[in-house]
């Protein structure tokens, strides 16, 4: 079946129109603190996997046999969470954006907190790792559908003009929660040292979810409804409970039907970026100390410092967008990514942290002009009644082939040569296949938002 086109106008939907303007910066704040938390949880897992949990969970005698078996535990999260965009997509897109949000932050907050409670190799044998890749399991389901409601609750709430803007916000969230998972894991580290931290205090950050988790349903339980969704349910004031009239019983079916290439272009146009970011940190965190012998607070000082400098940029480039358009914006962040790829990975060669967080600092600043758009253009490729399945779709599919299995596909390659620049010329392949995939789709700009 030939894809249906989208409708375009030049003025505002009713439906975001009316949106009060004091409601759509709390809808925004509230999904930028989701958001946040989650990936806190999920840079939390994945720092700890590049440092403790392979000897942890998975000794073999062979350190990079232990980080493989970790970081692959670490790809399993990626694994599941086409299954959190089945079922929180179908909630999101028959029942409310909201109410997916609500029960996804909890999912999250449960399977984070178990992994710090959780005994390990030592003490409980393959019952530790079993109950750990489960956990890591329940965390992906959690992502697959966290990233796309959270950016629609913001986008569909958003005044006339600056969609993208808001639907950037939450997607500040990502760099945000590295940030703040290092905040963490760098004082305990200096607090207890190394040793200590190997030997019981990487559990902190883990427990230290629960209030920021609690903190988050908070914020997200105070927050009003779509009001796309909302306009929606007043259509049939006679149905037994509030749902999308028009939504079918499984909208990624329908997305595969009605718009496989939006999918496939979609899911394209962010792998490069996925891996981007992932590689820088992730892999990086435990590839610099390990085989270059690069401090570990170097490490971290620098995908902290280029993290910072991406979120700096994030909400001016997104504004830039709704001006302009997405494309131009995320074109220039892909070839940007494709030309700095390999420089940004043979810093790493140099050893020295001014270098590396120089290289790094560019490489995530052309990785924000990428994405900074990307929440708005995803969301627009697809119709309000699929939106919140499609956008988390070919988001997900991006993250899952483009960042999850990245850190061990990243450990083979340099198992087999030696040096960072195998790096640079992975990711930079990557980003080609972005630059392509953007250039393939349309301009969204200009595509109504409640059909």
């Amino acid at each position: 079946m030939p894809e249906l086109p989208l409708k375009t106008a030049d003025l505002p939907t009713t439906a975001t129109a009316t949106t009060a303007k004091s409601e759509a910066p709390r809808v925004a704040a509230a999904s930028l603190v989701g958001t946040t938390i989650e990936y806190y949880d999920f840079a939390v897992y994945g720092t700890a996997s590049a440092l403790v949990l392979g000897p942890a969970f998975f000794p073999s005698g062979n350190a990079t046999l232990s980080s493989m078996a970790a970081f692959l535990t670490f790809a399993a999260a990626f694994v599941s969470r086409p299954l959190g965009v089945v079922l929180f997509g179908t909630i999101g897109d028959r029942l409310g954006r909201r109410q997916a949000l609500v029960i996804s932050l909890l999912l999250m907050g449960v399977a984070t907190v178990g992994v710090g409670l959780l005994p390990t190799y030592e003490s409980a044998g393959l019952l530790a790792p079993v109950l750990l890749v489960t956990l890591r399991l329940l965390q992906g389901v959690s992502m697959g559908g966290e990233w796309g409601g959270a950016v629609l609750l913001a986008a569909e709430h958003a005044p006339p003009g600056r969609r993208a803007l808001y639907a950037s916000i939450p997607n500040v969230g990502p760099s945000l929660g590295f940030l703040l998972s290092t905040a963490v894991i760098l004082p305990t580290m200096n607090i207890v040292g190394m040793e200590g931290f190997t030997d019981w205090a990487w559990r902190i950050p883990f427990l230290l979810s629960t209030v920021l988790v609690a903190v988050g349903l908070w914020v997200r339980t105070t927050v009003s409804e779509s009001p796309v969704f909302k306009s929606a349910v007043r259509a049939q004031p006679q149905a037994p409970a509030p749902s999308w009239p028009s939504a079918p019983r499984f909208p990624l079916g329908t997305i595969f039907r009605q718009y496989p290439r939006r999918l496939l272009l979609g899911t394209g146009a962010a792998i490069g970026g996925s891996a981007v970011y992932y590689l820088t940190i992730v892999y990086s965190l435990s590839y610099g100390p390990k085989e270059l012998g690069i401090p570990r607070n170097t490490m971290l000082t620098a995908a902290s410092i280029g993290a910072a400098a991406g979120i700096a940029i994030t909400l001016p480039v997104a504004r830039l967008s709704d001006r302009i358009g997405r494309r131009p914006l995320m074109l220039a962040g892909a070839v940007g990514s494709v030309v700095w790829a390999v420089p940004m990975y043979a810093s790493l060669s140099s050893r020295n942290g001014l270098v590396i967080t120089g290289a790094y600092t560019v490489g995530l600043m052309f990785l924000a002009l990428m994405f900074s758009p990307m929440a708005a253009f995803l969301s627009e490729l697809f119709p309000a009644r699929l939106r919140y399945t499609g956008a988390s779709a070919a988001f997900i599919l991006a993250n899952t082939l483009g960042g999850g299995f990245a850190p061990s596909i990243a450990t083979w390659l340099n198992s087999h040569w030696e040096s960072p620049l195998v790096l640079g010329f992975y990711t930079g392949g990557l980003c080609l296949v972005s630059l392509l995939c953007l250039l393939a789709l349309p301009e969204t700009r200009e595509h109504e938002f409640d059909v």
